[in-house]
């Protein structure tokens, strides 16, 4: 039987006579040039639009200027002026100054004729087809329970394999934080696994109204697939399963309509996720994903995969921008004339996740990366095969698809923000990204790599407080942990060794007091076990940060005399986009040489040399060097870097590599 994510099949036999529409305005009233002014009615209407709890998620990333030309309303002249020629609204999107609604060819000219409208723009619509799961009739196994005595039952397995219970063990659970959920709609009311989840608020984009379950109108197994999602993410039946997310308030979205008479529109995903936001929502998952419509000529190509061109990956840029931390399905294109990942798993900081099998294998639907322009997708892998989930009306069942294997990474978030409220979604972004098993050599198959709950809790991370720094650590061994010590190295200076504060619950802090701007940190830490034995970590290497950056990165150091490359290699840079550091690494092979020029160069996209980060003689090995972009003048955009290696007995033996890099200030 074959699972998949919403897959969106080509339908060519619609014929209606009304079509929806985009309907873009020129202005909202004052010019996008000018800076906000904050007692204008403008801005105090944009504010009021947002939840206390949105507005402090705001500030958090945002500073004082958490509000922008794009979260200001629609004019209501505007939208009153297409209402008294007839035109129903379907959503409004005040992020990109436009409304839907379904015009006729007639409305179409007369709207395009108003003073007021930039342009129209089909909404595009396509049919989807179920995703494909089975009731599951295996015999009870034993039920396999965490020191906490939580008993996973048949989601073990997924749970296991990402470190959940382990975490579940020190008590988080995603308490304290909202997650919201966009999907095709959620039976969670009568379910045993989920009627007892902290449900705050929903809303069904497709029939406007607050009931996401089945409901007249709606196709037989219209909320199928959200019940299981909802319940991979949140699921919280003992002896059945258990979600990462089970303590999380949770937003559901209603936003697909799965009738194959009916169709899907991307703007109600787009409706959501800025409802969403308003809510104060701190993460989001979509299992959903847009590339081929009823209208072939209206497919989205390869090269509009590129994280700023459909309405959904934009929309979720600006989510990303206001501090909310997004997660999408990378899609299950693997095996089809597509091939390639969906959007938005495009878009530019939104986590795409892969599946990958119990054996931690990849799947073999699992779309790959990378995007048009050259970043790596998807960012991490989790169980995506034969997940154990709710089924709408009250049964369990099995399934497959990246649309399953998203919730569990997103859930695995939840917990970590409900360890550690502070960290901002870009934080918890670059933690993912050093959390998976495939951080020294992401790839376009499983990204960084299986995500596990327990590195990403356990990395340490950074807090402001008081203009002081308070670097955070949460130490996991099942032996122990005794007496925990900190090795600082601040710029150039030597190893010193601090003792810890203790917060309690395998929590522990130091603070560090008036530091200088652009100063560098590097550091480890170490501990004895209750056998005795020490513990390094990180094992090789060092972790390293910068006072102007909130991000910690892993600086391994590898051993060139142990692990000579075979070829020469340049990596994809880490992170990419970035703001204000990345990591670029490349490998130089083993060879009757001694050692080789090197040289490795940043250039814009004229061709003029910006920076240079190597021009030495370097021996054959796997190196990796830093690339920030602080007190320089570059602006943001597309930026490429070229390694040139040279056999210096054969001057015309060279390799020459370039990638691109985009930096977003």
């Amino acid at each position: 039987m074959k699972n998949i994510i919403l897959s969106f099949l080509i339908l060519t036999s619609i014929t209606l006579s009304q079509e929806k529409y985009f309907i873009y305005f020129k202005d909202k009233g004052v010019s996008q040039s000018n800076r906000l002014n904050k007692t204008s009615l403008q801005f105090l209407q944009a504010e009021k639009e947002l939840s206390p709890l949105a507005i402090e998620r705001r500030k958090s990333v945002m500073g004082n200027d958490y509000i922008t030309y794009e979260d200001l309303p629609i004019k209501d002249e505007y939208i009153n002026s297409l209402i008294s020629i007839g035109i129903k609204i379907e959503n409004k999107l005040k992020w990109f100054n436009a409304v839907s609604a379904f015009l006729s060819n007639d409305q179409k000219g007369k709207i395009l004729s108003l003073p007021f409208v930039e342009k129209i723009e089909k909404v595009r619509s396509f049919v989807i087809s179920n995703p494909m799961s089975e009731n599951f009739k295996a015999n009870k196994m034993n039920s396999i329970s965490s020191i906490s005595g939580l008993d996973y039952g048949f989601s073990f397995t997924q749970n296991n394999l990402s470190d959940i219970p382990a975490v579940h063990d020190l008590g988080f659970n995603g308490q304290n934080v909202i997650l919201g959920i966009l999907d095709t709609g959620f039976r969670w009311k009568s379910h045993p696994a989920l009627k007892n989840l902290k449900i705050i608020t929903e809303k069904d984009f497709v029939q406007k109204d607050d009931i996401t379950e089945n409901q007249a109108g709606d196709a037989s197994s219209q909320d199928f697939h959200g019940t299981a999602v909802l319940s991979l993410a949140c699921g919280n039946a003992p002896g059945n399963i258990i979600g990462p997310a089970y303590g999380a308030s949770i937003i559901l979205a209603k936003t697909e309509n799965v009738s194959s008479e009916t169709r899907v529109e991307e703007d109600n995903y787009t409706a959501a996720l800025e409802w969403m936001e308003a809510q104060g929502v701190q993460i989001t998952t979509s299992s959903l994903g847009y590339n081929q419509f009823d209208n072939p000529t209206e497919n989205y190509t390869f090269a509009q995969m590129n994280g700023n061109t459909t309405i959904v990956a934009k929309a979720a840029n600006l989510a990303f921008q206001r501090g909310v931390s997004t997660f999408t399905a990378a899609g299950n294109e693997r095996g089809n004339s597509w091939g390639k990942i969906i959007s938005p798993a495009d878009a530019f900081d939104i986590i795409a996740v892969g599946a990958v099998n119990s054996s931690n294998q990849i799947a073999s639907f699992s779309s790959p990366g990378p995007t048009s322009d050259g970043r790596i997708k998807p960012e991490i892998v989790a169980m995506g095969v034969a997940d154990y989930h709710a089924v709408a009306g009250g049964s369990y069942g099995s399934g497959s698809g990246t649309s399953y294997a998203t919730p569990i990474a997103a859930g695995i978030a939840a917990i970590l923000k409900s360890a550690w409220p502070h960290l901002t979604n870009k934080q918890i972004r670059s933690i993912f990204l050093a959390s998976g098993d495939n951080v020294q050599n992401p790839n376009n198959d499983r990204g960084y790599g299986l995500i596990s709950a327990k590195k990403a809790i356990a990395f340490p991370n950074l807090q402001i407080i008081n203009n002081n720094i308070r670097l955070n650590k949460i130490f996991i061994n099942s032996n122990g942990v005794v007496s925990p010590i900190i090795y600082v190295k601040i710029n150039n200076n030597d190893f010193q060794s601090f003792s810890l504060n203790s917060l309690g619950n395998s929590k522990y802090y130091i603070d560090f007091n008036s530091l200088n701007t652009n100063s560098t940190f590097e550091f480890y830490y170490t501990f004895s076990t209750n056998s005795g034995n020490l513990i390094r970590e990180p094992e090789v290497g060092n972790f390293k940060f910068n006072t102007n950056d909130l991000n910690i990165i892993t600086d391994v150091k590898e051993d060139n005399e142990k692990f000579l490359p075979m070829d020469f290699v340049l990596y994809q840079n880490y992170p990419n986009p970035f703001n204000p550091s990345t990591t670029i690494k490349y490998s130089i092979p083993m060879s009757v040489e001694t050692s080789y020029m090197t040289s490795l160069r940043i250039y814009d996209i004229l061709g003029r040399e910006v920076a240079t980060l190597v021009n030495e003689y370097q021996k054959p090995g796997t190196y990796s060097t830093e690339f920030r972009t602080q007190n320089s003048e570059l602006s943001s955009g597309v930026y490429f870097y070229r390694l040139t290696v040279e056999n210096p007995n054969n001057p015309g033996k060279v390799f020459i590599q370039t990638k691109k890099m985009l930096i977003i200030k």
